[in-house]
């Protein structure tokens, strides 16, 4: 079904791909592995018509295929789902759905018409969220769906790209969306599936290709290669540890929360944690672990209940959490985690400028950072924009530390970022427990939360349950919590 030969993009000096070989047969799920910036989205891209080839040729359906833009790329049987999420935020999801191909009748908009064949995509990908419902009122993993649906509205394509399509998806979510996955590859669709999540790829792709520093460096069946070797060809090398745990003893209680609840959620959360701790928080989309970060670091109302850091009782602001060493991660960078109008180096300096503009060095500063986290950018002058979407997550990351909090909330700190990356923030996060950080951590991944955590707690229906020792947790037992069995 597709065929791509020796494909070649260059932004200027920046050479993004640099020889991509790929085969895809009809009715195949393959995979596309790489580390951020290895050219995976670029890639995309370019087979979605957003922007031409260099150099390279690719063939759909036997036939030569060089889309002026997306909509042809659409025409041609190629559809799209972006791991950066493309909605209008004020439009509804009916208008998103069919926004470009609206149905009419007799010059009209055929208002029936379009309400079904919305309906019929959101039920195909199992979504029960309100057609009539603004899309910047819904959360990632309902966007997320809305995004897949969207890709379906039109009918079945020839091929299907998957970009990340589980990072803000839950558990039940992404069993849906494997489930619909099978049916559209026994129905002859060719799916590519890009995603950092190689536990996922195991089991929806027969195939995969590893894309590093533009280039392809090996493919094969998945059946046949191991999770390890898969690792190895994307980074270059082998990651000897992907969760490294040190010692670092137990101190002092640092952020306190007695019975909080919010405007909507948490209903009810307590939680102590200490100096030196990792205290991990589980549980399914829609629990109200966003919410209950929002909380604590003041971006959402307390109703009732308390926070404590240290002899501070707070907090009011997101700015008096800041200024008593309360930082948060939020799982939406694009929406509210960075400016994407302002350079690498003015994001990662945001929260502390006071400092630069009395004379530090901001390029400086955030090249220790682009160092330390291994970030990938031609400068750091760069806009945020043009970053790979885990190497924004690092950016954002890097802020967080940078400001030096006590207190760190990270809220799916590793969306988006690949295997070796994942590696290095799991350091980091361990070096911050060392130095006596206390860190609390929100992640859908299980082994994550089981890899770096110290305790955990599992939060169901807006309700925190007890942080118990991570010897105590299995992943069955952390899910029979989760859904309040």
């Amino acid at each position: 079904m597709l065929v791509v030969r020796g494909v070649e993009k260059h932004f200027g000096a920046t050479h993004a791909l640099t020889g991509v070989d790929l085969t895809v047969a009809a009715g195949e799920v393959h995979a596309v592995l790489g580390e951020n910036g290895a050219g995976k989205s670029t890639l995309m891209n370019v087979l979605c018509g957003a922007f031409p080839a260099d150099a390279g040729t690719v063939t759909l359906g036997g036939a030569r295929y060089a889309p002026a833009d997306p909509d042809a790329a659409f025409r041609a049987g190629v559809a799209i789902v972006h791991q950066e999420l493309s909605l209008c935020p004020r439009l509804t999801v009916e208008e998103n759905l069919l926004l470009g191909d609206e149905s009419t009748r007799a010059g009209f908009l055929d208002r029936r018409r379009l309400r079904e064949r919305a309906a019929a995509a959101l039920a195909r990908v199992g979504s029960t969220t309100p057609l009539d419902a603004r899309a910047l009122d819904l959360s990632p993993a309902a966007q997320q769906l809305v995004e897949i649906a969207r890709a379906l509205v039109r009918g079945e394509p020839r091929l299907l790209i998957l970009d990340e399509p589980t990072s803000s998806l839950g558990a039940d979510d992404a069993e849906r969306l494997f489930a619909l996955i099978g049916e559209l590859s026994r129905a002859g669709i060719a799916i590519l599936y890009v995603s950092h999540f190689l536990e996922e790829v195991k089991r929806v792709a027969q195939r995969f290709t590893v894309l590093r520093d533009g280039a392809t460096v090996g493919t094969g069946a998945v059946a046949e290669t191991s999770i390890d070797a898969m690792v190895t060809q994307m980074a270059g090398r082998r990651v000897e540890e992907l969760f490294p745990r040190s010692e670092h003893p137990r101190g002092e209680p640092l952020l306190v929360v007695e019975a909080l609840s919010g405007s909507d959620k948490p209903l009810a959360a307590s939680l102590v944690v200490h100096r030196g701790e990792v205290l991990g928080i589980a549980g399914l989309v829609g629990a109200g672990r966003t919410e209950l970060l929002r909380v604590v670091f003041g971006l959402d109302r307390v109703v009732s209940g308390e926070v404590r850091v240290g002899a501070w009782r707070g907090p009011r602001s997101p700015r008096d959490a800041l200024d008593h060493g309360v930082g948060l991660l939020s799982e939406d960078r694009k929406g509210e985690g960075l400016a994407q109008g302002l350079s690498l180096a003015e994001n990662l300096a945001l929260s502390r400028l006071p400092s630069f503009v009395r004379g530090a060095s901001l390029r400086a500063t955030a090249q220790r950072w682009v160092e330390r986290l291994g970030i990938r950018a031609g400068s750091v002058d760069a806009p945020v924009s043009e970053l790979s979407g885990g190497n924004q997550q690092k950016v954002a990351l890097a802020r967080l530390l940078h400001h030096d909090v006590d207190v760190l909330l990270l809220d799916e700190p590793t969306r988006g970022i690949d295997v070796r990356s994942k590696a290095a923030i799991y350091a980091e996060i361990d070096a911050l427990a060392r130095a006596g950080k206390a860190i609390v951590l929100v992640s859908s991944f299980l082994p994550e939360l089981l890899g770096v955590c110290d305790r955990v707690a599992v939060m169901c229906r807006g309700r925190l349950g007890e942080a118990r020792p991570i010897a105590e947790w299995t992943e069955h037992a952390i899910l029979k919590e989760a859904v309040g069995a």
